[in-house]
């Protein structure tokens, strides 16, 4: 019922309710942490990802570690809580070992306090427990879904894409120690309220510790773009999301929430009214922008 508020004055209403409880449980504070997208190579083929492995249009990069390394001391200079690294998903045996070696470099130069959140998919057990003993604290693996009936409709049916081994990862990184973050897409096609609702239950039965989750934006360039005639418009994609926001701080008024990009691709303020609605974190966007 909450989420299917049409009326100004009860949307309204909900977002106060739900400031009010960030406000009296974790105050005013907003954590910045730099987004570091340090590359869009992807083995998978999501069908909703402009950077999906068979999209041959899209310009592919990686940072070097100079360059990555460079951005974290600007997060640094700048008072940054933390730094995400992000980036298309790969698991070879070439990237795990970067990462290990780039998390011990950003930790030999940060202070103790610096955070280091990962965004890098689905990996071994081993894999995050490594990561972890690094010195990564966090990491973030959007679901986009928590059902299972959407998720494959969203993704390829293959040995890539797998609604199971994606919960299973999630249980592995609970199980490596991380604090651990999920999301979803709000406004998918084929999409219904029930499973936003479900969405929502599924955060707080798993205890995640932080989310990200934003309006689903369609890309031309990929095969869920030929369902656009199914989308709500931008607007209520944008204001269902706010809602979300709202409702997951009320039922889980201590979660780190995240107020994404996507939010201000809509609406220029966007971010600034998910932190109204009760988001408390903002991932501005350090990536160069070469």
């Amino acid at each position: 019922r909450l989420l299917s508020i049409t009326d100004k004055g009860d949307h309204d209403q909900l977002i106060r309710k739900a400031y009010s409880i960030k406000e009296s449980t974790i105050g005013k504070r907003v954590f910045l942490r730099g987004l570091i997208e340090f590359s869009n190579y992807c083995r998978k083929n999501c069908y909703y990802c402009g950077i999906r492995n068979g999209n041959h249009k899209v310009a592919r990069y990686s940072l070097s570690d100079k360059e990555i390394l460079e951005v974290v001391d600007f997060a640094q200079r700048k008072q940054l809580t933390g730094i995400v690294l992000q980036s298309g998903e790969l698991s070879n045996v070439d990237f795990i070992e970067r990462i290990t070696t780039l998390i011990t470099k950003i930790k030999k130069a940060t202070n103790p306090e610096f955070r280091i959140t990962l965004s890098l998919g689905e990996q071994s057990l081993e894999t995050y427990q490594r990561w972890f003993d690094a010195g990564a604290q966090r990491y973030l693996l959007r679901i986009e879904t928590s059902s299972e009936d959407l998720y494959k409709k969203i993704h390829p049916v293959d040995g890539l894409h797998s609604f199971k081994v994606r919960l299973k990862c999630l249980e592995n990184i609970q199980r490596a120690g991380y604090m651990t973050g999920t999301g979803v897409m709000i406004g998918l096609p084929f999409q219904t309220i029930e499973n936003l609702t479900d969405d929502l239950l599924f955060i707080k039965e798993r205890d995640i510790d932080m989310v990200g989750m934003g309006p689903y934006l369609e890309h031309a360039d990929t095969p869920l773009y030929n369902h656009k005639d199914l989308l709500m418009p931008a607007m209520e994609r944008f204001n269902l999301s706010i809602r979300m926001i709202a409702v997951l701080r009320i039922m889980m008024p201590d979660i780190n929430i995240a107020s994404t990009t996507a939010l201000q691709s809509i609406v220029p303020l966007g971010r600034e009214a998910g932190l109204k609605a009760g988001a408390n974190v903002m991932m501005p966007n350090l990536t160069p922008l070469k």
